[in-house]
């Protein structure tokens, strides 16, 4: 009876072990956001444009600046407003060096060029892919008086795979913003 127990013991020994464990990767959450529902955000300054409902737009530093806040994603669209006094170039030119400063991080830049004649809105959509402090930035301008510039930053590390999700959420805003930005008159 003895012999049998210890026959057994060593049989499920040699049988029972496989492959050595594997401890598993660590895993992110998966991100879902909401359809959005779009509302009209009317600046005291010389534009408007549409926001989505999952964010709320808030005052900034300086008068005509804006924070469009996305408090679950913690992310944030910085807008900035600068009246064009015959330095158009000056500012294509700092938001193109702002752009091209995450080279050393960006992996590639996708620059998106778009107009809308019919209201005098245009503009540069950059997308920067790769662990860069910005992953997108735009300007929209009436090249003649007025000039925004948006900048997205998440307050977190730059990690593109667990953040892509929310990349491509507020990314798909952003046009919308844009294909709905309008001058005031």
């Amino acid at each position: 009876m003895l012999k049998n127990l210890f026959r057994l013991f060593i049989g499920l020994t040699l049988f029972s072990c496989g492959k050595e464990p594997i401890p598993k990767p660590k895993g992110d959450l998966r991100l879902e956001y909401p359809d959005p529902k779009y509302l009209r955000f009317d600046s005291p300054c010389n534009y408007s444009f549409d926001y989505s409902d999952f964010s709320r737009v808030e005052n900034a530093k300086e008068n005509c600046w804006y924070y469009v806040n996305y408090p679950k994603m913690k992310a944030k669209i910085f807008l900035t407003y600068f009246p064009i006094k015959n330095d158009f170039p000056l500012h294509v030119k700092e938001v193109e060096k702002m752009v091209y400063e995450h080279t050393i991080k960006a992996s590639s830049i996708d620059t998106k060029f778009f107009q809308y004649p019919e209201k005098k809105v245009y503009g540069n959509f950059y997308v920067l892919k790769g662990q860069t402090a910005s992953n997108v930035q735009f300007f929209v301008t009436d090249s003649t008086r007025h000039f925004v510039t948006g900048n997205l930053y998440f307050n977190s590390r730059p990690r593109p795979d667990s953040l892509g999700p929310a990349i491509d959420y507020v990314k798909r805003d952003l046009l919308h913003m844009i294909d709905s930005f309008e001058w005031k008159k």
